[in-house]
């Protein structure tokens, strides 16, 4: 194989307070939580639940695809595309959920379409009534965002909203997203064209740039970072992609970091890799290669890379991010930093 995935086990939470054992997801899907909410693929038990909180005219008025009466019947297929999209990696549709004295119940749903050509994904969620004005909205559609942005390939994602639904827009404006223009779309519960609004988010409007050191007097600061390009017996390189809750989050890099104080860049890659993929490597086996330097935003960054061929110990991902060995032509099909981008023909013209 050209690559090899190494994805990294989710780290388990304790749940503040007692629940039910929930059924259990697709396989290959691990649901997504938050500190109320739990965001699981929906199963044919749900049906009730989920019929009952969507025939609501309040409801789904504001919604574009779903139509008013929403019949049972409907319910039970939504939930077997649901299935299939997923395995088939073309939408995520899940369930929100929520627990009463122990009891899981079900609260809305929140779903991302994919369009895998534009790398771009559609932004939709909805909440049952009785849980409006709880900010489960803002919760939902914003955790599951973050992990849409750190796990997918994604570029952007977009989202209409009903102009005359208030919250709704204030829901995505507190999770990162603006506002780029108007338009109209159908809505079969209301079986007529209607004005909406139409946002978007990046990468960057969800988890910010970079961070960087506070300069005096005003002057962009110089951040110094060191990076590795692990080399295979079979000439691949690894990467690894920046996990959710980091700045550039979903981005593939090289291993490495930020030097410390009074630390060479040799001695920062010997602690980095330790600590990152828990592996041991001597100054001896870093070899200089080349640099990048690159002016972002708030801080220029200038980060030499060494490339390395002997370490000691298994690779393992410690810090939550997920480990690629990829061949060393087909590292630009990775989305990476900007710093990281013109590393890319260099490495791969001398390997």
């Amino acid at each position: 194989m050209d690559e090899t995935v190494i994805a990294a086990k989710p780290r388990k939470r304790a749940p503040r307070r007692p629940r039910s054992v929930a059924p259990p997801a697709p396989a290959g899907f691990a649901p997504l939580v938050t500190e109320r909410l739990k965001l699981r693929p929906p199963i044919p038990e749900d049906a009730e639940s989920l019929h009952r909180l969507i025939n609501d005219w309040e409801v789904t008025r504001m919604l574009a695809r779903v139509p008013f009466p929403y019949e049972r019947e409907e319910a039970d297929k939504w939930i077997a595309s649901a299935a299939r999209e997923l395995e088939q990696g073309s939408a995520y549709h899940l369930v929100i959920t929520g627990s009463d004295e122990g009891q899981e119940i079900l609260v809305g749903c929140v779903g991302l379409q994919i369009d895998g050509k534009t790398r771009v994904g559609r932004l939709g969620y909805w909440v049952g009534r009785r849980f409006w004005r709880h900010g489960v909205g803002s919760e939902a559609a914003g955790r599951m965002t973050r992990w849409a942005f750190a796990n997918l390939t994604l570029d952007r994602i977009e989202a209409n909203v009903a102009m005359d639904n208030a919250a709704s827009v204030a829901v995505l404006r507190r999770i990162g997203f603006r506002q780029v223009g108007e338009g109209r779309e159908h809505s079969r519960a209301c079986n007529a064209e209607r004005p909406v609004w139409r946002f978007e988010a990046t990468r960057d409007d969800v988890f910010g740039h970079a961070e960087a050191p506070v300069a005096d007097g005003g002057a962009k600061p110089l951040l110094m970072v060191a990076a590795c390009a692990l080399i295979d017996s079979d000439g691949r390189v690894l990467l690894a992609r920046r996990p959710e809750g980091k700045a550039m989050a979903g981005l593939w890099e090289f291993p490495g970091g930020k030097l410390q104080p009074g630390e060479t860049p040799e001695a920062a890659l010997i602690r980095e890799l330790k600590e990152e993929l828990g592996i041991d490597v001597s100054a001896g086996c870093l070899a200089p290669f080349t640099f990048a330097s690159h002016d972002y935003e708030r801080f220029h960054l200038l980060m030499p890379l060494y490339l390395c061929r002997r370490w000691k110990g298994l690779l393992k991902a410690r810090e939550g991010q997920t480990l690629a060995w990829v061949r060393p032509q087909k590292l630009a099909e990775y989305p990476m930093p900007p710093a990281d981008k013109p590393l890319v023909p260099l490495l791969r013209d001398f390997l």
